[in-house]
């Protein structure tokens, strides 16, 4: 079977909602979450990275938001149209076998490591793994700076702070 007819078979759904691209996006947010040197990324986190940045009304919030501004400013946008952030612990709920995949996927590729007895993550730079950074579909510009982003917002605030700024349950 052809690249072109294996293409034909998947959706536009399955093809940006595969673990691959799951495993890119929670590198980059490990990644973000580790620049003012944070040491590791709490496990539970990365399962609100593909809820966040696969949903089309979140994601352009996250990329329209400066990444100075932080995680309540983020969640400030969304007083208005509040279903849309409050269905976050939903769609988490949904995308969990697929987060959880995406983790498996980095953890195999080596560009993050778990540590299970502290339930972390941690991501690898591309320097260190000798590796030169990959290119990206253009239909995914703009999602590894918004991961990036969510890190760092992520980054600054306790896990009780980021779930009642988002209005979720861990």
């Amino acid at each position: 079977m052809t690249l072109a007819a294996v293409r034909a078979d998947l959706t536009e759904l399955e093809i940006v909602q595969n673990p691959a691209i799951g495993a890119y996006l929670i590198w980059n947010f490990a990644l973000g979450y580790q620049e003012d040197g944070t040491a590791s990324v709490s496990f539970s986190l990365a399962f609100l990275v593909l809820p966040m940045l696969l949903h089309r009304p979140t994601f352009d919030e996250v990329a329209a938001t400066r990444k100075a501004s932080g995680l309540p400013l983020f969640a400030a946008k969304f007083d208005k149209e509040r279903e849309a952030l409050m269905e976050l612990h939903g769609r988490a709920l949904q995308l969990r076998a697929l987060s959880l995949q995406s983790i498996g996927v980095a953890a195999t590729s080596r560009i993050i490591r778990i540590d299970y007895e502290h339930a972390t993550l941690r991501a690898h730079s591309l320097d260190l793994l000798g590796v030169k950074k990959p290119k990206i579909p253009e239909r995914l510009n703009g999602f590894s700076s918004a991961a990036d982003k969510l890190g760092a917002w992520f980054s600054k605030l306790a896990i009780p702070q980021i779930a009642s700024t988002l209005r979720i349950d861990f």
